[in-house]
């Protein structure tokens, strides 16, 4: 039976409301409507799709409440490498990249876009004929993981774009995932009543989020996604800047705070600016980056392996704190390493609570002399990494005494060794539990094997209940499927999952086979 035309005219309409509604709210910070009159007419259009399926089409607002569950995320290849960055803190560094610019082009008229440095996960965003397709995240920068289903649900990233004039068939944006801090607070405050373990950070709960199986929890944490980069060729778009500007008419949110400058000296200023102003914002941000403005001097320029020469990331200086040295505890890595870690009363950093941070080795100890019971200045290499930097001496209690590394390994107890010129102590006991957890760990990683699913958790129960002792171990683990899937948390479906997942992993190309063997001083690169 045929839809009446009152009825598709008035799902168009509401579908039309919602996405003027969407732009105006994200891209334009100019609400029309209140929340409550946005979720009335979110409400009629679900209505009138449920009555009328025909209705409901990809590019929906009604598509953003989630509810796909995704078992896995395939891979995607790029048609754009998506490159990292050259970053610096230090001022002279982003001098020398405005030299390195004007020689190679040999013009000293060349301005830079200067963009906020967002604190988020990168991601590249496909449409076809104006239509939403495909999200994927950075992976090695060749292939990331297709988080379309998750993608869909941010409100700021358009399911149909609002001018296609002049665009291919095939578009690709690149832009920054992120979450503002209110919705972080909210979020941890939730999950602090549920009695969850609590994110981190801003950007690691976007991460996280990015990756859950279930949208319909993601549609919940209110993502947000930035715009910052156009993989296409759009008539009339000759600069950064344009290119910022064009996206913002096609209805991306795009960040405001930018501007262009001539010459290195108004880039410092803006960085100047943004370091003292970046409390302001309602997200994080680590410091700028500074792009070429000119496309096709960006062209001339071009790129180095990982980056390229066009642009680099002006990172802003660590924030500091103090706080308490409650203890000194150990961790014992893969290969047998004994890294120190300060214990701390907790202490509020650059929006995330910090309670541990490494302390390196014994040498670094001493240099400091950290004593337990010290007051210890606490900053964020990179606002990322807490590291202990120094100690307060005025605060220091005439009870404390020199700190005193141990002798044995905290996990198996076997006496530690510290070879001639290193400045780690290690475990030489190969079958020390933590080194054997660490070697597995490290040989189903991403970037080694790639066994979807054998995470710390999985590893410490296989470990702990003797089912491997070896990464060689896991693939004859599937003759001990019944002592599997008789463990706790396991079922038939996870177990079956796990053993798919490390038969696929027998077809892993070589490098990435020696890599994941964790010999010393064999790296990614080397491998």
């Amino acid at each position: 039976m045929p839809i009446p035309a009152d009825i598709q005219d008035t799902a168009r309409d509401l579908a039309e409301a919602l996405r003027q509604h969407d732009y105006r709210y994200y891209v334009l910070a100019d609400p029309g409507i209140s929340d409550q009159e946005y979720d009335r007419l979110m409400q009629q259009l679900q209505q009138l799709e449920d009555t009328y399926p025909e209705l409901r089409t990809i590019d929906s607002p009604t598509q953003r409440v989630g509810g796909q569950i995704t078992r896995d995320f395939p891979t995607v290849t790029h048609s754009v490498p998506m490159l990292s960055l050259a970053n610096t803190y230090d001022e002279e560094e982003v001098r020398d990249f405005h030299r390195r610019v004007t020689e190679m082009l040999e013009s000293d008229n060349v301005s830079y876009h200067v963009e906020l440095k967002l604190d988020g996960v990168a991601l590249a965003a496909r449409y076809r004929n104006g239509i939403f397709s495909q999200a994927a995240t950075r992976g090695d920068g060749m292939q990331g993981d297709d988080v379309s289903a998750n993608a869909r649900t941010i409100r700021s990233l358009p399911l149909r774009l609002r001018t296609v004039q002049g665009l291919p068939d095939t578009l690709e944006v690149r832009g920054e995932v992120l979450m503002h801090k209110d919705d972080f607070t909210r979020l941890n405050d939730d999950r602090a009543l549920n009695g969850e373990k609590l994110f981190a950070n801003p950007r690691n709960s976007a991460a996280g989020t990015l990756k859950m199986q279930d949208s319909s929890i993601v549609a919940d944490r209110g993502l947000r996604v930035y715009m910052y980069a156009l993989h296409a060729e759009a008539p009339g778009i000759e600069t950064q800047e344009e290119a910022i500007a064009y996206l913002r008419s096609c209805g991306f949110a795009v960040n405001p705070h930018t501007r262009v400058c001539h010459g290195i000296e108004d880039v410092l200023e803006f960085w100047n600016e943004w370091q003292d102003r970046r409390d302001d914002l309602p997200y994080e941000i680590d410091g700028i980056v500074v792009k070429v403005n000119n496309l096709r001097q960006q062209a001339i320029l071009g790129n180095v392996a990982k980056s390229p020469r066009w642009a680099i990331a002006f990172k802003f200086s660590s924030r500091k704190t103090e706080t308490l040295l409650r203890g000194i505890t150990y961790q014992v890595g893969r290969t047998g390493t004994i890294t120190p870690v300060a214990e701390l009363e907790p202490v509020l950093l650059s929006g995330s609570t910090i309670s541990r941070a490494t302390l390196h080795n014994e040498d670094f100890i001493t240099e400091l002399d950290l004593r337990i019971g010290d007051t210890v200045v606490v900053e964020k290499g990179g606002d990322v990494i807490p590291k202990v930097s120094g100690v307060v001496q005025e605060q220091r209690p005439d009870s404390t005494i020199p700190f005193r590394f141990t002798d044995r390994c905290p996990e198996c107890a076997s006496r530690l060794v510290r070879p001639d010129g290193e400045a780690a102590w290690f475990c030489e006991n190969i079958s020390c539990p933590a080194q054997v957890r660490g070697r597995i760990e490290h040989f189903a990683a991403r970037t080694a094997m790639e066994i979807e699913g054998l995470g710390e958790a999985v590893v410490d129960t296989l470990v702990s209940e003797g089912l491997i002792s070896s990464y060689a171990d896991l693939y004859t683990l599937g003759e001990q499927r019944a002592k599997l899937v008789a463990l706790d948390r396991f079922g038939e479906r996870s177990v079956q999952n796990l053993l798919d997942a490390i038969d696929a992993s027998r077809h892993r190309p070589l490098h990435r086979v020696i890599h994941a063997l964790g010999i010393r001083f064999v790296g990614q690169t080397v491998a």
